[in-house]
């Protein structure tokens, strides 16, 4: 055999045309850009684009309500103040997605793990903001839970991803007490909306793991009675419920921001002409999409909705054919977790769902939270990353629904085999 034709052997004298060392960084740039999900960036980049232009509307509105005799607030205050946050989130985003898998899971794990400490110290050492104890100061204030969320995917995903290694191993009871521990922190702050949030990624992770659909069954019992007790023994929980129910004067802010989203109409009334969101609570954050329905009109909303369905969508199309139970697993909590904090802000502020205290991610103005969310998507990205020259033989999402078309492989008990295409 001609000796340019013989294969690698390990061990033997390195061919020429491969790298010697470690790679330059400009190769690992190339690398990365070779196996990131571009659209998918691109996507994310769109949105927070279009969440710069809605801060710089809704901040006047929230400085206005801000300022006093003493202290005028900047109309652009809260504007100035996103875009610096938002160059901290970019390279955050930027960084983390650069991680290979393995190390991205290692981070992830580490994430859940200390924030998981930090939650336990909230009700002792966390600061009080409108009644809720959900903030923790070191040095910047911000709300471990919002780092957590990244983290709960990964961890979730990593817990449930043992079992391919032994299928005896107890891991749903393991990552059902995860989630009910992290429920019970949750719900001391108190934080009904993030503990429901959290109990639905774990949801996600569970039925794409093939847990037996009877013992979800009887969780999903469980879930259901945790939720009615609550309603009874969870005063904040019961007023908010009862006030989107039956209107009241306590939480008005649910009704004001529905008013005010479909105040401008199609077109909306035009940049810095809203009136109804000068009296809007919470303006810049968690009814911002209210704001970009007063001046930019419901097709702007429909633009931002469609924007999220596609975000999800490519994500999901992106695990159609992947792989690695871990990669699937995480990759699918971390959408969801996105998505559904996403779904939850839009039907807030469409009078659809009791007031959350729930930020529109990627385009609210969120400080500390930007920077958690710009965190999440990085993981994702770094989760996703994938040699566009692989090809897969193995079960994805795709098969794991019903609708893949893997190719039936010989040997079942083999490890997973990739074909190179050209």
């Amino acid at each position: 055999m001609n000796a340019a034709m013989q294969p690698y052997v390990p061990g033997k004298r390195q061919p020429a045309h491969m790298p010697k060392g470690k790679l330059s960084r400009w190769s690992e740039l190339k690398i990365w850009w070779r196996e990131i999900d571009r659209v998918l960036l691109l996507l994310v980049l769109l949105l927070m684009s279009l969440g710069t232009i809605a801060v710089a509307a809704a901040s006047p509105a929230t400085a206005n309500r801000l300022s006093t005799a003493s202290i005028t607030l900047d109309p652009l205050y809260f504007f100035y103040r996103h875009l610096a946050w938002q160059v901290l989130a970019l390279g955050t985003l930027f960084g983390v997605s650069m991680l290979a898998r393995d190390n991205a899971r290692r981070f992830g794990l580490l994430l859940a793990a200390g924030m998981t400490v930090l939650l336990f110290l909230v009700p002792v050492l966390g600061a009080e903001i409108n009644g809720a104890r959900r903030w923790i100061n070191l040095g910047m204030q911000f709300q471990p839970s919002e780092f957590l969320k990244p983290g709960f995917a990964i961890a979730t995903a990593w817990i449930l991803s043992w079992r391919m290694r032994d299928p005896n191993m107890p891991v749903a009871g393991i990552a059902t007490a995860y989630v009910a521990l992290i429920a019970a922190l949750m719900m001391m702050q108190p934080d009904f909306g993030g503990t429901i949030l959290f109990a639905g990624v774990w949801f996600v992770a569970m039925v794409l793991s093939g847990i037996d659909m009877k013992r979800m069954g009887a969780v999903i019992g469980a879930t259901i009675a945790g939720l009615t007790a609550t309603y009874f023994l969870y005063d904040n929980a019961r007023h908010r419920i009862d006030s989107f129910i039956g209107g009241g004067t306590a939480y008005d802010q649910v009704d004001l921001g529905a008013r005010t989203l479909t105040a401008g109409g199609w077109t909306g009334a035009g940049y810095g002409l809203g009136i109804r969101k000068m009296s809007l609570p919470e303006a810049h954050t968690d009814y911002i999409f209210s704001v970009i329905g007063e001046e930019f009109g419901l097709i702007a909303c429909a633009i931002i909705v469609l924007l999220y369905l596609a975000i999800v969508g490519r994500v999901l199309m992106r695990l159609l054919d992947e792989d690695d139970l871990f990669a699937l697993l995480a990759g699918a909590g971390l959408i969801a977790m996105l998505g559904g904090q996403a779904f939850i802000n839009i039907l807030v502020n469409l009078q659809l769902f009791p007031s959350k205290g729930m930020t529109l991610p990627l385009v609210s103005y969120g400080g500390s939270s930007t920077i958690a969310i710009c965190l999440n998507i990085g993981l994702l990205l770094a989760i996703t990353r994938r040699n566009p020259f692989l090809k897969s033989r193995t079960m994805g999402l795709g098969d794991r629904l019903g609708f893949g078309q893997m190719a039936p492989m010989k040997d079942h008990t083999g490890p997973a085999r990739r074909e190179i295409h050209p």
